[in-house]
């Protein structure tokens, strides 16, 4: 199941990683940059939602896939993220908020399918939700500039982005809730 249609879309999206990271050094004008980079950014986050009606419609669902679908989602915006703090769009405690909480529920995460207890923290509309807003925000930071003339990415960005860090925190405490009562159970 390495090879099927599903999964070579997600490897679409680590594979992205460094081209979206490498359009920032094109000798290309800014705005230029920005929109390659955007126009990538959404291409790629897309095949997130194709990979997984496709794995659906083709049965072609593995535990690889599962595996590796939320890995390159992580990888690609907590990618775009080090692109956004490097050129001084999003803050580096947003950052660190979505990073921090990504490397600790995927821990977590891991933690409790080690003791046969994942259903605790099987994914939730919240942590859905926070991806939604933070795909939203970040090419809207990456864009940085004005859309059809009267949007301001960069203002929208910033507070989706922050929004996105909020909802970060919200979910991980769901999930770490979730997780206490199975862990106090195996901490016996």
């Amino acid at each position: 199941m390495f090879l099927t249609i599903p999964t070579l879309m997600t490897w679409t999206r680590i594979v992205a990683i460094p081209l979206i990271v490498g359009v920032f050094y094109l000798n290309i004008a800014p705005a230029e940059r920005n929109l390659i980079a955007t126009v990538m950014f959404v291409v790629f986050a897309a095949t997130d939602w194709l990979d997984g009606f496709l794995a659906r419609k083709l049965n072609q669902t593995s535990s690889f896939g599962a595996f590796l679908d939320p890995v390159a989602d992580k990888f690609l915006v907590c990618a775009s993220l080090l692109v956004l703090v490097q050129l001084q769009r999003a803050d580096v405690f947003v950052a660190l908020i979505i990073i921090g909480r990504e490397i600790a529920i995927s821990a977590l995460r891991e933690w409790m399918a080690l003791i046969g207890a994942t259903k605790s923290v099987a994914v939730h509309m919240l942590g859905k939700v926070k991806t939604t807003v933070q795909m939203i925000a970040i090419p809207f930071l990456l864009f940085d500039g004005l859309l059809f003339g009267m949007i301001n990415t960069h203002v929208w960005g910033t507070w989706l982005i922050w929004i996105s860090a909020i909802l970060t925190v919200w979910s991980m405490i769901y999930y770490l809730k979730k997780a206490i009562p199975e862990i106090r159970a195996r901490a016996k």
